[in-house]
């Protein structure tokens, strides 16, 4: 059974892959013009929020919010902030702005503790760097953290890597990072991690450079429990993460969909962060189609806290279905 399960989750991986190899090729299913109406997203109050994972103990950790005006700039770039908020009037949300929550993951094996991206750290003024009181809050020292998987290199995914004195922050952790993704973030001009939101940029570069193992797009990083699964656009080198644990499975999907509501219902919206529109609205509309096919469970950092739920077809298009 356990076989059949990572087979099935890699289906997703390499059809994601392969997307991002196909960027301009049709999209599997558009969606339709109106979306299918879905309830507002519930989110949690509590700062860290523990759920099953096969063998494995997940950790949900709050780490902040970031909110963003409806205007038209950052979300649905091109569309009258009319549609937007047409949309979030369906799922009786604000109109006026669009929220986001910020929690990195934590999969605690049998030898291993497992983070998934950092926080904001101070990169975000006050909407970030509440990922150590969380991981307190969960029990958890910072120093027995093994391995940091990093999906991509803005300031609210990788700025919790360093304390506000610059010293690592998991001091005994190896940070996995995928090569393209490493040399993006190591080849950064100060004007491009100004735009990316990373503050004393060479400080962390010099700070993570000793702990970095670099891998290859889609490697197996920890054979059997964790694979990188390569979604392209949001970034050069943007990553998800597989997460294998007995009959059970995880996808971490970073950045590659940000809205609960506009992200899942109106996947060929563009969204400002990604620096290859074309590529990220194939790696979304893959993403949907073979996460609702499959019932693959997701790990989406952004939506509505604490992120962990699954992709439904319904109207002929996507919702977003929390646990």
């Amino acid at each position: 059974m356990k076989t059949l399960v990572l087979l099935a989750a890699l289906t997703i991986a390499s059809a994601l892959t392969a997307c991002s190899r196909q960027a301009e090729a049709p999209a599997p299913e558009t969606p339709p013009a109106t979306a299918p109406a879905a309830s507002a997203p519930v989110s949690d109050n509590s700062d860290a929020k523990t759920f099953a994972l096969g063998a494995y103990s997940a950790i949900a950790l709050r780490d902040g919010a970031l909110e963003f005006a409806n205007d038209g700039k950052t979300f649905g770039v091109g569309h009258k902030p009319e549609e937007v908020a047409a949309l979030l009037t369906g799922a009786g949300l604000p109109t006026d702005k669009l929220d986001l929550s910020l929690q990195p993951l934590l999969v605690k094996t049998a030898d291993k503790v497992l983070l998934f991206d950092t926080g904001a750290g101070t990169n975000m003024g006050a909407s970030g760097g509440k990922l150590p009181a969380s991981l307190a809050a969960a029990g958890v020292d910072p120093a027995s953290v093994t391995d940091v998987f990093i999906s991509h290199a803005h300031g609210d995914h990788v700025g919790g890597l360093v304390g506000a004195d610059g010293a690592l922050a998991f001091p005994n952790a190896t940070i996995h990072i995928s090569s393209p993704e490493w040399a993006f973030l190591a080849g950064m001009d100060a004007e491009t991690a100004s735009h990316v939101a990373i503050a004393a940029h060479p400080a962390l570069v010099a700070a993570m450079k000793p702990k970095v193992a670099a891998f290859a797009p889609g490697a197996d990083i920890i054979p059997g429990v964790i694979k990188a699964v390569q979604i392209k656009g949001h970034t050069p080198g943007h990553s998800g993460y597989l997460i294998v644990s007995n009959q059970d499975s995880l996808l971490y999907i970073g950045d590659a969909m940000h809205h609960a509501i506009v992200s899942v219902q109106k996947p060929d919206w563009t969204i400002a962060f990604d620096s290859d529109a074309p590529a990220a609205q194939a790696s979304r509309e893959e993403l949907l189609a073979r996460s609702a096919d499959s019932g693959q469970r997701i790990y989406a950092v952004h939506f509505p806290f604490p992120g962990v739920g699954k992709i439904e077809r319904r109207g002929g298009g996507f919702v977003w279905v929390p646990e």
